[in-house]
């Protein structure tokens, strides 16, 4: 990442200010007081959901001490009719909608649009941690819509390069998996053991397996190292047309329609298809 964009993200991310600054603070940032429904939502939030009872307790707060931190806003409406976007707070703006506030303190600035993401992703990882899910999605989407490198996704999050890959590694589980890890039903850690099993069908299983039985990450990963141990070997058999003869011929002597001739494995393999107990019957009974 390059050193000028690491500049202006530090211009744009709110800092806690020690008591004695808020005087030398209001000269740098202007501080505005906006209606609540001109603020619309930022579409680069990587938070899709909020804690209902943390956003009450929060409300509560705001009413009785109001908003102690501005909200960080983009102008997006013209002149005559402005309307504003956050870029970062959208968790007090929910709350003081809640408290009944019509109009909320912000600072307006003007960021693009990877600024917007960055601004997001920063404030939510490093004061509300993310779910896990929501965290891989904002790091993806930093890498393929804006370019960055893992290790600048890395540098910007106070993570380490390793901690960030394996994070966007669990967008490769399967939906139900992802739907848990989403709704606090597994852990991260969880997931990442599950993603230690290759096959969807072995991941869906171990997930089911943790569900039902409560197993710990150890519990799991133990788990998926019985899967891996015991694997059911495919069985095809390939049905070719040059047996014809051959399963006509036994059709007729034995009485039976349905079997069929094939290969499995290279060598001729001979299967029999039955209806019903009875017909096995009749067929031992032909033969004994």
């Amino acid at each position: 990442m390059n050193k000028s964009f690491g500049k202006g993200l530090e211009s744009l991310i709110p800092k806690k200010k020690a008591k004695e600054e808020p005087a030398q603070e209001a000269k740098k940032e202007a501080i505005f007081s906006i209606e609540v429904e001109k603020i619309k939502p930022n579409p680069y939030q990587p938070r899709k959901e909020f804690d209902s009872d943390g956003l009450k307790a929060l409300a509560e707060s705001i009413r009785e001490h109001g908003i102690l931190q501005p909200i960080l806003v983009a102008r997006t409406g013209d002149g005559s009719f402005p309307e504003y976007q956050i870029i970062a707070g959208e968790r007090r703006l929910l709350a003081a909608r809640l408290a009944g506030l019509v109009q909320v303190p912000v600072i307006i600035k003007d960021p693009s649009d990877k600024d917007k993401l960055v601004v997001s992703l920063v404030e939510n990882v490093q004061r509300i941690d993310l779910n896990p899910m929501e965290k891989a999605e904002a790091f993806k989407r930093l890498q393929e819509e804006f370019g960055f490198t893992q290790k600048e996704v890395a540098d910007i999050c106070g993570k380490s390069r390793e901690a960030v890959a394996n994070t966007v590694r669990l967008l490769e589980l399967p939906e139900e998996v992802k739907d848990g890890v989403r709704g606090g039903k597994i852990s991260e850690g969880h997931a990442r053991v599950i993603l230690m099993a290759k096959e969807p069908q072995i991941q869906k299983a171990v997930f089911a397996n943790i569900i039902k039985d409560g197993l710990s990450v150890h519990g799991a990963e133990t788990l998926v190292h019985k899967f891996s141990v015991w694997q059911p070997k495919k069985r095809t058999i390939q049905f070719i047309e040059e047996f014809k003869e051959f399963e006509d011929k036994l059709k007729e002597a034995i009485g039976i329609n349905t079997l069929k001739f094939g290969t499995e494995a290279g060598q001729p393999k001979l299967t029999i298809f039955f209806k019903t107990k009875k017909e096995i019957e009749s067929l031992i009974k032909r033969f004994s």
